[in-house]
């Protein structure tokens, strides 16, 4: 059912290539908040965007990683229609369904390679893509990820084969900061999985501005002054509880630093997990640790007693 030695050399080669590009991608945008301030050019909530790096290039296809698939289109409830990947179990008893959330940039074609086992291993999987990225209409915005999310929910809830006592979510990187506010909406969500993410918009932009200015303080503030604030996760992710958390960080993430994820697991309420990846880029836990990954991710979904881990 997964990809051949080969292949999967490959991919993952792929996804280094694509990594470095997201790190390539944020370290102009820091830049590019550092000129809007010297340069006199409009802040606040107009430089949100910098948050963003969609495109429609078809990286890879579900077939080639051996998935069925459906394309499905659902829309908003601000009337914006979206595009998304149907991922069914290949397994004869599924175990859950789980909506992904993936980071910033590119599309669900791009990122499906961080999800491409979770069929093989039960779990049926609603890929999807928010506005302006891949084939989903309109532009990215914070208030319109919200949307997306929660019209991804609405969607995978209108499946007959969907068991809505497992049913699941999993973001990664800015995917993991807004599927945090959407479960702390939606008590359907039964359980939830960030990786490598952050709880904070300005929190983030002012980690990456320090380490390019001479101040912390000033960082701060040329943050405070280009990011907006508001749907920040690390403010509602305590309403996710009673229902469990599983906060994934590494040591050498670059972009999503691990402290970030390290204070947002703190603000989440029991019951939570974390755990601390070691030797691991963003976005490539799976790559690196893949067999730990895997056990870690599956043990906590079907796990009916969740507890806090250490690191």
């Amino acid at each position: 059912m997964f990809p051949d030695r080969q292949n999967a050399t490959a991919l993952s080669s792929a996804a280094e290539i694509a990594a470095r590009r997201r790190k390539s991608r944020i370290r102009w945008s820091v830049r590019a908040a550092i000129y809007a301030i010297l340069l006199g050019l409009p802040l606040g909530c107009g430089l949100d965007r910098l948050f963003y790096h969609p495109d429609s290039t078809l990286y890879y296809t579900p077939a080639q990683l051996n998935l069925r698939h459906e394309d499905v289109r659902f829309t908003t409830r601000d009337g914006v229609r979206l595009h998304g990947w149907w991922l069914p179990a290949l397994t004869n008893r599924p175990l859950g369904t789980i909506v992904h959330f993936h980071g910033n940039a590119a599309n669900i074609s791009n990122h499906i390679l961080a999800a491409y086992w979770l069929p093989a291993a039960g779990y049926h999987v609603l890929m999807f893509d928010y506005r302006g990225y891949g084939q989903s209409e309109g532009s990215p915005t914070r208030k319109g990820t919200i949307a997306d999310g929660h019209a991804a929910l609405d969607y995978v809830l209108t499946r007959p084969e969907v068991d809505r006592e497992r049913l699941y979510f999993y973001g990664q990187s800015l995917g993991g900061a807004v599927a945090v506010v959407v479960a702390a909406e939606r008590p359907e969500v039964r359980k939830i999985i960030v990786e490598q993410t952050f709880g904070d918009y300005r929190e983030i932009g002012a980690e990456h501005l320090a380490r390019r200015v001479l101040w912390k303080g000033l960082a701060q503030a040329i943050a405070w002054a280009t990011v907006s604030d508001g749907y920040d996760p690390i403010d509602v992710v305590a309403k996710i509880s009673p229902r469990p958390v599983f906060v994934i960080a590494s040591e050498e993430d670059a972009i999503c630093f691990p402290a970030l994820g390290r204070r947002l697991f703190d603000a989440a309420a029991e019951p939570k997990q974390f755990w601390l990846a070691q030797g691991a880029e963003h976005l490539s836990i799976h790559d690196r640790l893949q067999a730990e990954h895997e056990r870690r991710v599956l043990e906590f979904l079907s796990d009916e007693s969740t507890s806090t881990i250490g690191d």
